[in-house]
């Protein structure tokens, strides 16, 4: 599994799936994948959608992200932080005015320095949640 994936649920979406009534490759349609076989690599966990991906399926299928997204708030890493905020990379470096490879530095664990205030609060803004938790997430991440 790509260290880049987001962390996913198959099971969840597999159960978010049956419980809309939908088909796999129905399912595909809707979120504009090509065929069920991918939405079947999802649901047993050979793949992983990233996280715009996981978004687009928690709409489709009525529930949130969080439903799709594994995890317990004590170990919840920056990562799972965007992954449940369903944004990618490039967008939350956008909201916190730095690069892409400063938070995969961050997500990764490589961050030797605490974040600035104003970085951790463009953090929480762009991620729904309180600057603690994002600090705390970077943490988590450190500490994996």
């Amino acid at each position: 599994m790509p260290r880049h994936a987001a962390p996913f649920d198959g099971e969840a979406l597999r159960e978010a799936r049956l419980k809309q009534g939908l088909t796999q490759h129905e399912l595909a349609r809707l979120v504009d994948v090509a065929g069920g076989e991918r939405i079947s690599r999802w649901e047993l966990g050979v793949t992983r959608p990233r996280a715009v991906m996981i978004s687009r399926l928690a709409s489709a299928l009525k529930v949130s992200v969080a439903d799709l997204v594994p995890g317990d708030d004590a170990t919840t890493g920056l990562r799972e932080l965007r992954t449940r905020a369903g944004l990618s990379p490039s967008e939350l470096a956008e909201a916190a005015h730095t690069s892409v490879s400063t938070v995969q530095r961050w997500e990764s664990g490589r961050a030797s320095r605490p974040l600035p205030r104003p970085t951790l609060r463009a953090l929480a803004k762009a991620l729904g949640v309180s600057a603690e938790d994002v600090a705390d997430a970077i943490r988590v991440s450190r500490q994996a």
